[in-house]
């Protein structure tokens, strides 16, 4: 302090015109600056001692920032005035070091306050009898053993399909209308869909009405684990009723760990599934409890040797968008503003679509998509997946036992780690690591509605008059093959090698190389001096058969 004047700064984060287009209306009006403003009142008012400090603050919440953050604290509440005063009263509670967080990135960074923001929209009006909460805080032994209420969840076979879909079962793919077609003689319901009534269940956890946890901060609970069995093959339709209890909390120091059972029954009151739900409290240790807990389903570590068994599949941009409609709906996973605020460069997929993704690709590639082989599935979530990336899942095999790890191909981050999956029988495999690769393409898609279309076009067909054979490769070798036969009076596009006689021109692309080039975001003259597009034959008729897929590819 230098002549008697006080000097802090804010960091604020409140919306304006200029955030207006990038911004949906309600989350401008949710960051206005009138959330930012008490702040600035108590910092001007001769009552306030702080000096040479930097305030956090925005959407109602604020925090002094250091090496360490504050705990903070959320004051805005629905229906009530937010004031200088209230900053005031609590201004020792949400400027207090005792239980410090280490932001080490801007996702870090902005998440806690984009929790706080759902913690407000989540929040219940205040009642009328201005009754006040029981104070007791966090106290983990008075929250061991608490079941929530039951939780009631229906579904059709609709509902089952749009799951499907959201995991990445496609039409594409050769066995999809078991999961796809509600009349098909196979139809069944994908296992990892037993998730879906157990989340439900658990967001009790969000509220303030578990004794000992009636403090707890929302904002800072993060999904550390996953854990489902299936007692049973899920029907096709039905009402199913889920019952969670706080199994045990246990004190890692950094945080709290706890654990959530949900048993899931169905109509008959025949238990289906078991999940456990393993979330980390940032800032709720040193409370004196245990670490460990016999409770928790136990994880494996993989081998460091070599897959014996691996998988990749591409996500489509709207994968996220497709997977929120099965009752996930944060808008971490679905608002570009929202997720930008949170430091990603779009929205995130959801863990738990990983999760299916995952369960998915081992059922194929070990029970042939037997579902009723399924037994039960554990992962550790470790980092997101951002919509359009590919999905790699890398398997080892012990007896009925595959142990798991999914990872981003384009950045190489471990998604989903210390996994398995634990099947009733496992398929005889004899594949070499290598041979075991399998690969689902974009190209693929492209092709298929080709070969739809070229048939409505015989003009068209007719003026390429040409055959050719299409090498899609993918982690340096041919990952599949299709055919293009333009010539009148209709086309034809299958997979494989010409059926008769030879290609006039063949092309060999990796598969996401393919992709751009006929979405148009590469161009083939580029593509064809750098190497990525390799031609063999008559180059000239290539040309013509860009049409084609100008025509009618552009998914």
């Amino acid at each position: 302090m230098k002549y008697n004047i006080n000097c802090n700064a804010i960091a604020p984060l409140a919306g304006s015109r200029l955030t207006q287009t990038v911004m949906t209306p309600e989350m401008v009006e949710a960051l206005k600056p009138f959330y930012v403003a008490p702040v600035v009142v108590y910092l001007c008012h001769e009552s306030c001692n702080e000096n040479g400090e930097i305030i956090e603050c925005g959407a109602g919440w604020y925090a002094k920032l250091r090496l360490q953050r504050s705990k903070g604290l959320v004051v805005r509440k629905k229906n009530v005035n937010f004031t200088p005063e209230e900053i005031c009263q609590n201004w020792d509670i949400a400027t207090d070091f005792s239980e410090p967080s280490y932001p080490s990135s801007i996702q870090d960074a902005n998440m806690v306050m984009l929790q706080a923001l759902e913690e407000y929209n989540q929040s219940e009006e205040p009642s009328s009898n201005n009754e006040e909460t029981s104070g007791d805080g966090f106290n983990p032994s008075k929250a061991i053993g608490f079941q929530f209420p039951p939780a009631t969840f229906s579904y059709t076979s609709r509902d089952a399909i749009l799951y499907a879909l959201g995991v990445g079962v496609s039409t594409s793919q050769t066995d999809h209308l078991k999961f796809l077609f509600e009349l098909n003689d196979e139809f069944c319901v994908l296992p990892s869909y037993g998730v879906i009534p157990a989340q439900i269940a658990s967001m009790g956890l969000f509220g303030s009405s578990i004794p000992g946890l009636e403090d707890i901060d929302v904002t800072k609970i993060l999904h550390g684990e996953q854990y489902l069995e299936l007692y049973r093959p899920l029907p096709s339709s039905g009402t199913l009723t889920s019952v969670a209890t706080i199994l045990d909390i246990l004190d890692k120091g950094s945080g709290a760990v706890i654990v959530v059972g949900i048993e899931t029954f169905d109509e008959s009151k025949q238990l289906v599934a078991y999940n456990q739900f393993i979330t980390f409290l940032v800032g709720a240790g040193h409370f004196g409890g245990k670490r460990n807990s016999d409770k928790i389903k136990q994880s494996y570590k993989t081998p460091s040797r070599a897959p014996d068994a691996s998988v990749k599949q591409i996500t489509t941009v709207d994968q996220a968008a497709i997977y929120r409609l099965s009752g996930d709906h944060n808008p971490l996973h679905i608002d570009p503003s929202f997720a930008a605020m949170g430091g990603f460069s779009q929205p995130i997929l959801h863990g738990l679509c990983s999760f299916g993704y995952a369960t998915r690709h081992v059922l194929k590639q070990y029970a042939g998509n037997d579902v009723s082989k399924f037994k039960a599935i554990k992962v550790r979530f470790s980092k997101p997946v951002l919509p359009g990336q590919t999905i790699q899942t890398n398997m080892w095999k012990q007896e009925n036992r595959i142990l798991i790890q999914c990872k981003v191909v384009e950045t190489g981050d471990v998604v989903l780690s210390d996994g398995y999956i634990e099947l009733t029988d496992v398929a005889s495999v004899t594949t070499s690591p290598a041979e075991s690769e399998s690969y689902i393409l974009k190209s693929e898609m492209i092709f298929n509605e080709m070969g739809k279309q070229m048939a409505q076009s015989p003009d068209l067909v007719g003026k390429v008059n040409g055959v050719f054979l299409y090498n899609i490769t993918a982690g340096n070798k041919v990952a599949g093959q299709w055919t293009v036969v333009a010539k009148a009076p209709s086309g034809q596009v299958y997979k494989g090698e010409p059926k008769s006689g030879k290609a006039d021109c063949t092309v060999t692309m990796a598969d996401e190389d393919f992709f751009q080039l006929v979405t148009g975001s590469l161009n083939p003259q580029q593509a064809f001096m750098a190497g990525k597009l390799k031609v063999k034959g008559n180059i000239m008729l290539l040309q013509k058969a860009g049409k084609l897929f100008e025509q009618y590819a552009k998914l």
